[in-house]
């Protein structure tokens, strides 16, 4: 029953949290519109559900990893190290978090696209040929959990995340907060450039080229989800001043939700699940 009462409260929270981002990015792509597309655009009602679903299973899938990497990490490393890295001011362990987990989600983002046994995942995210904020959500839960081990794995090891101390770690949480509105606000359907600061901070400019599917020579660029100068210290950055004209990829992918969480699994020699690079 208590867990039953959790669920429910998690499936409110999401409601609650869903309300708020229709309420700041639908205005928002209604102003400044990128490309004219309905709100309710082609399927809008697979990515609601992923939303949901990305919000609540990676995070039970995490719990076990996360905490043996802990508890490993902290059987090696000496404890007078963790509480050097405790005792820097927050905006400093922020700061070097967010730094060091974009550092490890960008080779992540890299492995999807370059190994073909994750591509085959992945692919679901790049199969949206319309573009807003909620293709952020589009995304098999492999992938998401893949990713976040890898951005996590070296918060834990280098002492700018401890979930085994005696009290709340905000690093980890705000990270997470930050990485994850970052993530809608760069899928958003919306006009803006940042000028020269666009090699310093993503833009949805940025991202919307890593969406691409415009030719084999603008494809698997653009990997950070925040931190663009990541791709230009890894030879992986591109951005023009014009925008993409076409997204997603050629070949088609599962139309249900069913179909897309396990054909990865079931079909891994599908043409669609492989991409040449």
């Amino acid at each position: 029953m208590q867990h039953l009462a959790s669920f429910a409260l998690d499936i409110v929270r999401l409601c609650v949290w869903l309300v708020l981002l229709v309420v700041v990015f639908v205005p928002l792509e209604r102003l400044w519109t990128l490309r004219p597309q309905k709100v309710f655009r082609k399927a809008i009602g697979t990515d609601l559900l992923y939303y949901f679903l990305n919000s609540l299973v990676p995070k039970l899938l995490l719990i076990v990893p996360l905490t043996l990497v802990a508890a490993a990490v902290h059987r090696v490393v000496p404890s007078a190290f963790y509480s050097s890295v405790s005792a820097l001011p927050l905006w400093i362990r922020l700061a070097a978090a967010l730094i060091v987990g974009e550092v490890g989600a960008y080779w992540a983002h890299r492995w999807l696209h370059e190994i073909p046994l994750l591509w085959r995942f992945h692919a679901i995210h790049h199969s949206a040929e319309e573009i807003d904020w909620l293709v952020n959500t589009r995304a098999h839960p492999v992938d998401v959990l893949f990713t976040r081990l890898c951005d996590m794995v070296p918060l834990y090891v280098l002492g700018l995340a401890q979930p085994m101390a005696n009290k709340l770690d905000l690093v980890p949480l705000l990270v997470t907060v930050i990485g994850t509105m970052w993530g809608f606000f760069i899928h958003a359907n919306v006009n803006w450039r940042f000028g020269f600061l666009e090699w310093l901070v993503s833009s949805p400019a940025f991202h919307h080229w890593h969406h691409t599917n415009d030719g084999p020579d603008r494809i698997n660029k653009n990997y950070a989800a925040m931190l663009p100068w990541v791709d230009k210290l890894f030879g992986t950055f591109y951005l023009p001043k014009q925008w993409p004209e076409k997204y997603g990829i050629d070949t088609p992918i599962a139309p249900s939700l069913a179909g897309q969480l396990l054909d990865p699994i079931v079909a891994p020699s599908k043409p669609s699940l492989v991409r040449v690079l």
